[in-house]
């Protein structure tokens, strides 16, 4: 097939027309040697039939030019002009080629398999391009991540300095404990203690006397205690201070500082696993962690809110999850309290957290509100791996995959336990507050990001 035409007649320029035949020839494919249909150029330059470049890319699955053997970058795309140019310079030679790939099932099917290739890739490439545009750029994400860097070093220096302050009574023997001291503690009994604050300083009572303080005492001056729920309270605390010898901690610092190791597992075990971390505290640590826990999250509805030595009882146990104090005898849980606590334990772990911290509100205003915000979070991003282990038609792997998890939690586990004596303190608290303050921060990209792909999916 031989089809000449002259320039002249193809060419509407008003400008000086050129005088030349132009062949078919030259405009042919060098797989086929026949004129280019759909012409793809690739990177090299070359250009070929696109069912031509199909069915070489099908037989040698290479992603490289027929001609040359250089490889091309990105996905061929057909070229608009040339294939215009051709299609008004020879339409009926196009046009009975057309005819005669529509015959061929193999061309058929090569071309769909190559441009489905092609659609992923550019879906691919658009997502990413779309995430890359929503992280804000390089300079922005440079410097949220200088500040927060700069944040959590100044954290914990700050935490670091005042580490004498709120963690000395829990260190320092209460035989030593100056008239001041004594108050902090009192003080930190509850509200209704810093009544007694100016009763305590002007008596001087200091640790060594503290102790040896009786409950007819309290009924005298200078302390003039008649409150018999206020006696009780501080007898019983008092009774755990002298067993001790030391203030048993009652908040989330004076706890980290008496159990640092432990405080570091608790907060990243419970945040990356809570069902597994749940479960050991209820294996291992039944009596000082899980029940006040499970105390907290699931309380009985029929307990006495008036009854202030109660709460007050209750309030110590719940308080910090300590690990070397003695503690009121708390009850096992009832079976109304172990339904609701099963129910959420399966479905919605992260409730359970924020519960506990709900309780905190009091004494941990915002980091409190932190935990609460983050646990909200996890929720939605474990609601997202559900659904997309459901989506993809993958529940059948769950089982394998919570074996994975078991093992990679246990393993990480092991790895902190034997080396956690040796890691520097300062790192430790960078760890801490990382986790506690800034995780949500994390946390509330990771959500977006999952959303603006649910969003892509579905469209």
């Amino acid at each position: 097939m031989e089809e000449d035409v002259k320039l002249e007649d193809a060419v509407t320029d008003p400008k000086p027309k050129l005088h030349r035949n132009i062949s078919v020839s030259e405009f042919s494919c060098n797989c086929c040697y026949d004129i280019l249909v759909d012409p793809t150029t690739l990177t090299c330059g070359h250009s070929f039939c696109r069912h031509c470049l199909a069915l070489w890319w099908v037989s040698s699955k290479k992603t490289e030019c027929p001609e040359c053997r250089n490889k091309w970058e990105g996905f061929p795309k057909v070229n608009i002009l040339l294939r215009d140019v051709i299609e008004k310079l020879f339409p009926d030679a196009i046009k009975e080629k057309y005819e005669d790939l529509k015959q061929s099932s193999e061309v058929a099917q090569a071309l769909q398999a190559f441009n489905k290739i092609g659609d992923e890739q550019n879906q691919s490439s658009s997502r990413s391009g779309r995430v890359n545009m929503n992280r804000g750029g390089g300079f922005f994400s440079g410097v949220l991540t200088a500040l927060t860097g700069v944040a959590v070093v100044l954290l914990v220096y700050h935490w670091s300095s005042r580490e004498s302050e709120h963690d000395l009574l829990v260190h320092k023997p209460v035989s030593k404990w100056t008239p001041e001291e004594v108050v902090l503690w009192l003080e930190q009994l509850g509200p209704w203690a810093s009544h007694y604050k100016d009763r305590f300083l002007s008596g001087r009572v200091n640790g060594r006397l503290l102790l040896t303080l009786a409950e007819d005492e309290f009924l005298k001056e200078p302390y003039s205690i008649e409150s018999n729920s206020h006696r009780k309270a501080i007898l019983m605390e008092l009774e755990r201070v002298k067993t001790l010898g030391v203030k048993p901690p009652q908040n989330l610092w004076e706890y980290k500082a008496v159990n640092p190791g432990k405080s570091l597992f608790l907060l990243y075990a419970l945040k990356s696993s809570p069902r597994l971390s749940m479960l050991y505290m209820y294996l291992f640590d039944y009596t000082e962690t899980f029940l006040p826990f499970i105390h907290t999250t699931c309380p009985l509805k029929e307990e006495s809110e008036e009854d202030i030595i109660a709460k007050f009882i209750v309030s110590v146990a719940l308080s910090a999850l300590r690990g070397n104090s003695r503690q009121p005898d708390l009850h096992d849980p009832t079976w109304t309290q172990w339904r609701e606590f099963l129910v959420k334990y399966l479905f919605l772990p992260y409730q359970l957290l924020a519960e506990f911290a709900w309780d905190w509100l009091e004494v941990h205003y915002w980091t409190s509100r932190f935990i609460i915000v983050n646990a909200m979070l996890l929720s939605v991003l474990e609601l997202f791996s559900f659904w997309r282990l459901w989506s993809t038609s993958q529940l059948r792997s769950f089982p394998r995959l919570m074996w994975g998890h078991f093992w990679k939690m246990s393993t990480q586990g092991l790895f902190v336990a034997i080396f956690w004596p040796v890691i520097p303190q300062f790192v430790c608290n960078c760890l801490f507050y990382w986790a506690l303050y800034f995780n949500p921060i994390i946390n509330i990209d990771l959500v977006v990001k999952k959303i603006r792909r649910l969003e892509t999916q579905v469209l």
